[in-house]
């Protein structure tokens, strides 16, 4: 039964002062005179009356003791009622929906013993209020999670909460991520506010995967309360590795372990230049990427790494067929002027140079989430801030863990 407010039947009623007048009268012990059967237990509510601060995951009831209920009405501090329901023998009742933060509640009960009517009985309390609250929201590397949608075999799961989190480790004990097929997998914090998942391995292809942050009414250090709860699920689409090698310059693709495409490639023709203070370099890291995001065509330009447009290396240009791979600008990407060095010299600022019809194929082919290993080029490796994940040895990556 599920009601705000009920009232029993006067045959309801009938039959239950019956069955305790029968079960009394049915009893072989003798009474000494002048003795009384102790009076049934009233009803009573939890929280009790006058609570503060109140936890709005704490059990909220209401029991009837020796009898049962007939009217149950919870309120909040405007009047809106709260849905209720009953156990099968009207003994008890509790609320069917959550409780919020900083409101005031009132439960009113009754209910009918032996003796006859209890109450009504009363009982209003407060939930706490935070100081501060933060929710967490799902996203990949490259930007937000699509509940239900397709990724790559190398997507990494990220728990972005949007306020500094002062304990990690209960945080991350809150944090869940569930795979089929079953996988080992760790989580990593980069800073306090974001942490990342990722299995030991790459995804098999098809695997189910359903993340969720149960944080509502947690306290995660110093009176931050998680807001509420969040969740996302999504499938591992087939398996897309493709491999940039600077021996070769080429790039291959493989589907599900068959190569089904080579792309020659112009990657970063190395070196470095002094900007201002600044180091800026023209190698494409060496390291495992991911898939970011895709865009056609996107605006190119070297003033955001630091590089001035008039510079001699510097350049602002529309871009077309351009994939992202990296958070400070790695994309493979078409250009068709350096069509003459792709396949055998190294000509770009860090990018991937592809011919227009390579370029256009592989933003159409490529999903987020799936592997872009790029291998024997020159510079520093990839570092995880950069979308290198994947380049963390996995005993590195498991001492990411706020709980290792």
């Amino acid at each position: 039964m599920s009601s705000r407010r009920f009232r029993s039947s006067a045959a309801g009623i009938a039959v239950l002062v019956m069955a305790l007048v029968v079960v009394a009268g049915c009893s072989s012990e003798s009474k000494k005179p002048g003795s009384h059967d102790p009076l049934p237990a009233p009803i009573s509510i939890t929280p009790a009356q006058g609570a503060k601060s109140i936890d709005p995951l704490s059990p909220v009831q209401v029991n009837a003791g020796d009898g049962m209920l007939t009217s149950v009405v919870m309120t909040n501090e405007q009047g809106k009622p709260i849905e209720g329901i009953l156990t099968p023998d009207k003994t008890a009742w509790k609320p069917t929906e959550p409780l919020g933060y900083g409101h005031t509640y009132t439960i009113t009960a009754e209910g009918l013993t032996i003796t006859g009517r209890s109450g009504p009985l009363t009982s209003t309390f407060s939930t706490l209020t935070p100081n501060n609250q933060t929710k967490v929201y799902f996203e990949t590397t490259g930007g937000g999670l699509l509940d239900g949608g397709t990724f790559g075999v190398g997507a990494v799961v990220v728990a972005h909460f949007d306020e500094d989190v002062p304990d990690r480790a209960l945080a991350e004990k809150r944090l869940s991520v569930t795979t089929t097929p079953p996988l080992e997998g760790s989580w990593y914090w980069l800073d306090n506010r974001r942490a990342h998942w990722r299995p030991k391995e790459y995804y098999p292809a098809g695997t189910k995967v359903n993340v969720k942050a149960s944080i509502y009414a947690v306290d995660l250090g110093k009176g931050l309360y998680g807001q509420e709860d969040s969740k996302a699920s999504f499938t591992i689409g087939a398996s897309h590795v493709s491999v940039a090698d600077d021996n070769t310059h080429q790039v291959q693709v493989f589907e599900n372990g068959n190569l089904i495409r080579t792309m020659p490639t112009s990657m970063g023709m190395g070196g470095s230049e002094n900007v201002g203070g600044k180091t800026i370099t023209f190698w494409t890291q060496p390291g495992v990427y991911t898939v970011m995001s895709k865009a056609n065509p996107v605006i190119m330009d070297s003033s955001t790494f630091g590089l001035p447009i008039n510079s001699r290396l510097g350049y602002k240009e529309t871009i077309n067929w351009a994939t992202r791979i990296s958070t400070d600008g790695i994309y493979l990407h078409e250009l068709a002027s350096t069509v003459w060095a792709q396949g055998n010299t190294n000509t770009s600022h860090g990018c991937l140079n592809l011919s227009p019809e390579n370029a256009r194929w592989f933003y159409d082919f490529a999903v987020t989430g799936d592997v872009v290993e790029i291998k024997h080029t020159g510079g520093a490796p990839l570092e995880v801030w950069q979308n290198g994940d994947w380049g963390v040895p996995w005993n590195e990556w498991v001492q990411g863990s706020a709980l290792h």
